[in-house]
Order: C-alpha cells, then structure tokens, then sequence
C-alpha cells in the first residue's frame, strides 16, 4: 500500500499506561494502514486494546512511542490546540452512548460541531437538512433525545459526526447499546454512507454483522494484531 493511498497509518505504536508501579500495555508494536474510502472492523475481546487504538487514530490519545499519520498529518507534530482543530475538522466520532446534548433538539444535536467551528451558519443548516434525511429523520427533527429510540439517537449521533463533512468517520461500538433491528438498521446506514459518500470508516465492534459488512476485518489480541 503506497502512503498517498493510505487514510490512516500507524507505525510501530506502542501505548503503555502506568497505574503506581505497574505497567499496562494497551498497544504493543502495532503497524496498520486504511486506504481512502475503506471499510475496516477492528474485532477483539474486552481489554484487547480496541478502543485506545481507535482513540489513538482520531487524536483523542497520543501513543507512547511510534508515528500516527492520518490523511497525511503527522499528529505527533501537531500541539494540542492544532490536534484539537484537526479533530474537529477531519474526523467524525460515533460512540456505543450516543453522548446527545438532552436539551438539545435532534436537529440542534447535529448542528454543535458546525456551532463549535464557527462555519456558515445557513450552509450548515442545509448540511444538516440533508444529514436528517440521510437518516430518515426527517419527522422527528424536533424531537429531544428521550423522545427518541436508542437506533434514532445513534442515528442523530452519526448525522451529527458527518455535519463537517469529515475525511475520517471512526465508530466505537455504535450497535453495542441498541437491540438487533436497531443495530441491523445501523450496520445498513454506515456501509451506505461508506459507499454513497465514500466516507473512510474505521469500526471497533463485536458486532459480526458489521464485520460482515465491512471491506476488511482487523483482529486485535493483547494489544497486537493477531490477523488480518
């Protein structure tokens, strides 16, 4: 895979986290690469380092040794301020707790981080007409999230982390708190946003519907990847 052809890519990274005298290594040696516009499941038990892998390409953790490269950057270059703006502007984040703004309307929920940027604000409304179409919410626009099922927040939840139009869309768990027809309807939407609008994905789950739908599953065990 040439580097020009790679959304993401880790070079031996290690992540150790330190608890008193004890060491635990989340991430050990981990080498991985994302084309652009590529689908990829990374599976693995409780405590294999899934998530600090994920946080660790969205910028949301900085690894203990080893370079991380996505569309690009260098993020150990970046200060925080600028891996902040970076965030914001190129990756979008799908949590398992769709993390909703209670006082918000879905349609507000998904207009914060144009808010937070301080884009146009009617460009960003028609952003987010089109979005609340996307994910057949058009009639519960104006609905607060406990008016709304778990498969609608996520929903919203996932409008809200395209409304900047991300080069990155990075998943932890999205189906892990919805029941099987809410998270089939999940699996459904983020391989059409993969394919419509050839949004990179990079998915942790234990979901194997979505490893099914995904162009390449990644298998992480202690902190390593165990096989492609």
């Amino acid at each position: 895979m040439s580097f020009s052809a790679s959304m993401v890519r880790l070079q031996n990274v290690y992540k150790v986290y330190k608890t008193g005298e004890a060491e635990i290594v989340a991430l050990k040696d981990v080498s991985f690469n994302v084309d652009r516009g590529e689908y990829v499941t990374i599976l693995g038990p409780s405590g294999s380092g899934k998530s600090t892998m994920l946080n660790i390409i969205g910028g949301l953790d900085r690894p203990t040794k080893g370079a991380v490269y996505v569309d690009g950057e260098d993020l150990q270059r970046l200060r925080d301020s600028k891996l902040a703006r970076f965030r914001a502007e190129k990756v979008g984040f799908v949590f398992q707790f769709f993390n909703l703004i209670p006082t918000f309307t879905a349609f507000e929920n998904i207009m914060v981080p144009a808010e937070i940027l301080g884009l146009k604000r009617e460009e960003s409304k028609e952003r987010a007409k089109m979005l609340i179409r996307k994910v057949r919410l058009e009639e519960r626009k104006n609905h607060f999230p406990h008016q709304l099922s778990g498969g609608e927040q996520q929903r919203v939840a996932i409008a809200r982390a395209l409304i900047n139009n991300p080069v990155l869309l990075l998943c932890d768990e999205p189906t892990g708190n919805l029941d099987s027809k809410s998270g089939a309807e999940i699996v459904s939407l983020l391989r059409e946003i993969n394919e419509e609008q050839g949004a990179t994905l990079v998915v942790v789950t234990h979901d194997q519907r979505i490893a099914q739908e995904a162009d390449r599953v990644v298998e992480l065990v202690d902190g390593q990847i165990f096989e492609e």
